[in-house]
């Protein structure tokens, strides 16, 4: 049968095995390093897709961005179909 003290030792551990993990996490998230990409422009050409949903605006950026548009992504460019889960609304 467990003792006084080791029924008490036990969540002593687990709080402190809790503090340590929250700690080490919220160590982790604060080395992230800083977003890179650029977000979607505020302008006369983007306005239209800023109050869309995020898969009703994403049909759109081929218009323009395809190789054949005004203005075609670089290469090396991440895949095309998920627009804004990169590039964020303002």
């Amino acid at each position: 049968m467990p003792t006084k003290a080791n029924r008490r030792m036990k969540p002593l551990y687990l709080n402190i095995a809790f503090l340590v993990t929250g700690a080490a996490i919220l160590l982790f998230l604060f080395n992230a390093p800083e977003e890179t990409t650029a977000k979607l422009p505020n302008d006369a050409v983007h306005s239209r897709f800023q109050e869309m949903k995020k898969k009703e605006a994403e049909k759109f950026c081929a218009e323009c961005h395809s190789p054949q548009g005004v203005s075609p992504l670089p290469e090396g460019h991440p895949p095309k179909y998920r627009c804004l889960f990169c590039h964020k609304r303002n």
